[in-house]
């Protein structure tokens, strides 16, 4: 506990949560003059919300962005922790901070995306094979049932069982950690899913 309270973890913690919180999905649907990205779709800040607003290009540089977000955090919070001795802690509570800071940013009252391209993100600066295993997860997943919010739960579920054995118990539990609120927010799609009004990859979205 001494060492997750020292002045570098905090540091890198705050500094994460700072990262995270940039709502890249929102600033550049407006600077592109489309609006309030939280006001059409889902209300989401996220790529995928930011897709239907028919640019791709506005939502990949979005997906990009959240994703790179999440990965500057782990690098920043390990560059800070080397200073004291705690590099990988602080490595990872920052990209744990980035993950909470896009989820629930403090610019944007506490409301915001589901977390899926800085789960990747953060997965990339502390472990790249576990990034690529979500992709590859949740590409698989999506190519056989065209459900892009149950692909994000099917890999989200794996990654923390690949952690354990692929890394480390450390980066299990944050992988553990951050799978379990990437899940809670999508509690609405997994009602969907169930009742089967859930909208398919490609498909038009249910008014």
């Amino acid at each position: 506990m001494d060492l997750v309270l020292s002045p570098w973890s905090l540091a890198a913690i705050a500094l994460g949560y700072l990262l995270g919180s940039i709502p890249f999905g929102l600033l550049l649907t407006r600077a592109a003059g489309m609006g309030d990205v939280r006001k059409i779709g889902s209300g989401n800040i996220g790529a995928t919300n930011v897709l239907r607003t028919g640019n791709k290009k506005l939502a990949a540089l979005t997906l990009l962005l959240d994703a790179l977000k999440g990965t500057a955090a782990v690098f920043a919070g390990h560059w800070l922790g080397a200073h004291g001795g705690v590099a990988i802690l602080a490595s990872l509570l920052a990209g744990l901070a980035a993950f909470l800071g896009h989820v629930f940013p403090i610019w944007l009252g506490f409301k915001g995306g589901k977390g899926v391209a800085t789960y990747i993100g953060v997965l990339l600066g502390a472990a790249w094979k576990l990034a690529v295993i979500f992709c590859g997860v949740w590409l698989l997943t999506a190519v056989a049932t065209r459900y892009s919010s149950l692909s994000a739960l099917v890999a989200a579920i794996t990654v923390p069982i690949a952690a354990w054995f692929v890394d480390s118990p450390a980066l299990a539990l944050l992988a553990a950690i951050l799978s379990l609120l990437l899940i809670w927010k999508h509690d609405a799609n997994i009602r969907r899913l169930l009742a089967g009004d859930e909208p398919r990859i490609g498909s038009a979205k249910k008014a």
